[in-house]
């Protein structure tokens, strides 16, 4: 009997699914590689010990924050083009407690002619949905993985051809820790939810959002908005700038591939069709443990 680890490894969670002979029997859920004092390796020693005592482990296959420089071990970066092929060989092999270890590479776009870009663990995603839905594997499309740093990823016959970060997330979390905008209250979600609409509205009213932003602070002192309605409209103001700006950069199709948390998917679908594009969603767990299986045959 084969018995493998898969595994996310990001920078705020990490997430391990056991499977045996191809079925997935159990999933445990841990630190991510930013939010762990103790060396990584000695983490997922700890986590995976329920597992090695009860039959052990044949392969580690792991994508994400584990190949940073500051994870497990640091993988390399594959330049863009890439498909499934170019990942698999650029993936780093080593063993961990007896067991085969393998760590999919990020992804680079190539420096010359374009800004530096990299993304690690949201290709595993992407080439797990090419698994899962073959239609994408033929033709152009984009793919989008919100998130922390959302990735807006250009697909041409099966293969990223490049992609593009924007910090959406990270500001939106920076802005509700540390800052006045959002302050009050416990948000009340539908509170948050018109909060969210009104937010997406404002982002399409013409001024930058630099200019937008301290209206989420004001319209709780002058027009007693809650903390949950800020909190809506500041994420509604953050998101639809970010998808107004990559439309206004890029000529994106009529329909776009959401992969991620259906909560946070259904967000971008709201202000994708604030722009006439449709967006089919993708479950992002579904689709990581497609291209870890798939990360393994091609490694």
């Amino acid at each position: 009997m084969t018995t493998r680890v898969l595994g996310d490894w990001g920078t705020t969670h990490l997430r391990l699914w056991l499977e045996r002979e191809g079925t997935i029997v159990e999933r445990l859920d841990g630190p991510g590689i930013g939010a762990i004092a103790a060396a990584p390796a000695m983490v997922l020693a700890e986590e995976l010990e329920p597992w090695w005592k009860h039959g052990g482990v044949d392969a580690i296959v792991l994508c994400g924050m584990a190949g940073a420089r500051n994870g497990l071990i640091e993988a390399p970066y594959v330049d863009c083009p890439a498909g499934r092929g170019e990942w698999g060989a650029g993936a780093l092999r080593r063993t961990f407690d007896g067991a085969a270890l393998i760590i999919g590479a990020g992804l680079a776009t190539p420096l010359a002619g374009s800004p530096p870009d990299v993304m690690r663990g949201e290709e595993a995603q992407v080439f797990g949905a090419l698994e899962l839905v073959p239609a994408l594997r033929e033709g152009r499309h984009v793919a989008l993985h919100p998130g922390t740093h959302s990735k807006w990823i250009w697909l041409e016959d099966g293969r990223i051809t490049g992609f593009r970060t924007v910090v959406t997330g990270e500001l939106f979390a920076l802005l509700c820790r540390s800052s006045l905008l959002a302050a009050g209250g416990e948000p009340g979600k539908a509170d948050e939810d018109a909060g969210f609409a009104a937010g997406l509205a404002r982002a399409g009213g013409g001024s930058g959002v630099l200019a937008q932003l301290f209206e989420t602070r004001a319209a709780q002192l002058r027009l007693g908005r809650s903390a949950g309605w800020a909190t809506g409209f500041l994420s509604g103001l953050l998101i639809g700038h970010e998808v107004a700006e990559i439309a206004a950069a890029q000529a994106l199709p009529p329909q776009l591939w959401l992969i991620g948390d259906p909560h946070l998917c259904d967000r971008y679908e709201r202000a994708l069709a604030a722009h006439g594009i449709a967006a089919v969603q993708l479950d992002g767990e579904e689709c990581v443990l497609a291209g870890l299986r798939s990360l393994h045959a091609n490694a």
